[in-house]
């Protein structure tokens, strides 16, 4: 018997360790080079572990929420008669063969036991007990979704539970924070430690609503322009008058650093089924409107699916955050660690303003940020936050 020793593949960046996130073979699994054998996540992507060779999985290291170092032994692969290895009796263990050490390069496609589906579809699959060889699959390329998911979960809603899904009425459940879920927990802490400074202010939508109609009708054919791509535009603008809100800001170096960017990495705060994950529009400041919403909704739409990059989700130089129709009107938002800047978006409604002799309707909304207030004065986070303001109250000004 000839064991191969696969390792935790060593992403690059300079990254140490990795947390198992889930396990899709056991001991005794035949596997080919095409089957998945588990995830682990990093502190900049979910990376899937191919099987390399075709065999009987013979031992796997670890339970999901360990932490593994890169490049430790993680599962072996008996490439000899595929027969599988029967388990040593505590009495007389048995001698493990001389394994042979298999580095593999890191994995990027989604294909899992007969199903193919982005991580955070399988983790949320997971979570409620479905099976997801046994889901109608309608994404591209066979894909499961989440929309397939919430077909299965409408279609069983009148029937019996499924799996861990429905609770009766005494019952609870404890769930492990792992994976995505500690990752988000632990960025929190960290921002919070931040001493944040937050500014409020209402800006008048009404140009910038005329001009977003106006460019639907005149051009059809190109990309729908929400109110975000014009958000881009203006702090990009905004950042050119203060360049010390487009920084990072490295407090645990000796010396601590303020490093002032040069190019605008904007990063969209996104909502997915598995989190708060926040994907980067890179250079934004090289893109025109169009582009700044054809980049946009790639880069979340990654997000949500699950097929995001580690460029794509490392880099942000400046966060937008955006709770979209439930923005209410005043949050809080959380600084992006390790930037110094979050601007905050919340709900647009019209709302009567007094325009010196009336009250007339106007389409509004309150603009909630967040400053590291170690690096960045309350003047300046103001001063910023006007500055965005009357570009878009005067949206010409955007493209002057």
């Amino acid at each position: 018997m000839t064991v191969r020793t696969v390792r935790v593949p060593d992403v690059g960046e300079g990254i140490a360790e990795a947390e198992l996130v889930s396990w899709f073979v056991s001991v005794g699994d035949t596997v080919t080079s095409d089957t998945v054998v588990a995830e682990v996540l990093t502190d900049k992507a979910t990376v899937e572990i191919y099987a390399p060779v075709a065999g009987t999985v013979t031992f796997t290291r670890g339970e999901p929420g360990d932490v593994l170092a890169i490049g430790s032994d993680f599962v072996g692969i008996d490439i000899g008669d595929g027969a599988a290895v029967p388990e040593p009796r505590a009495a007389e263990p048995a001698a493990e063969p001389e394994p042979t050490v298999y580095d593999i390069p890191t994995p990027t496609a989604t294909r899992t036991n007969g199903a193919i589906a982005a991580p955070a579809v399988r983790e949320r699959a997971r979570l409620l007990g479905i099976d997801l060889a046994s889901v109608a699959a309608t994404g591209t390329d066979g894909r499961v979704t989440h929309e397939d998911l919430d077909r299965r979960l409408t279609a069983n809603a009148a029937g019996s539970p499924i799996g861990n899904g429905s609770l009766g009425a005494d019952s609870s459940t404890a769930i492990p924070m792992i994976g995505l879920r500690r990752r988000i927990a632990s960025r929190m802490t960290a921002a919070w430690r931040i001493p944040h400074i937050t500014y409020v202010d209402e800006v008048d939508m009404t140009s910038v609503e005329k001009l977003r109609r106006a460019l639907a009708t005149e051009h059809p054919d190109r990309p729908k322009v929400t109110v975000l791509p014009f958000v881009m535009r203006a702090i990009v603008q905004a950042v050119r008058d203060q360049p010390n809100l487009n920084a990072t800001f490295a407090d645990d170096a000796d010396p601590q650093v303020l490093t002032i960017h040069s190019g605008t990495q904007i990063g969209i705060a996104t909502q997915t089924s598995g989190g708060l994950i926040v994907p980067v529009v890179r250079d934004a400041q090289a893109l025109d409107l169009w582009q700044m919403a054809t980049e946009l909704k790639r880069v979340t739409d990654a997000a949500r699916d699950g097929t995001m990059t580690r460029d794509e989700s490392t880099g942000s130089t400046i966060t937008i955050t955006s709770l979209g129709a439930l923005g209410g009107l005043v949050t809080t938002p959380i600084i992006n660690h390790p930037e110094v800047a979050i601007v905050g978006i919340n709900k647009l409604q019209t709302r009567p303003m007094w325009d010196g002799t009336s009250f007339v309707p106007r389409s509004m909304m309150n603009v909630s940020s967040s400053f590291d207030h170690r690096v960045i004065d309350g003047w300046d986070a103001a001063t910023f936050i006007q500055r965005i303001k009357t570009l878009l109250e005067e949206p010409t000004l955007l493209f002057a």
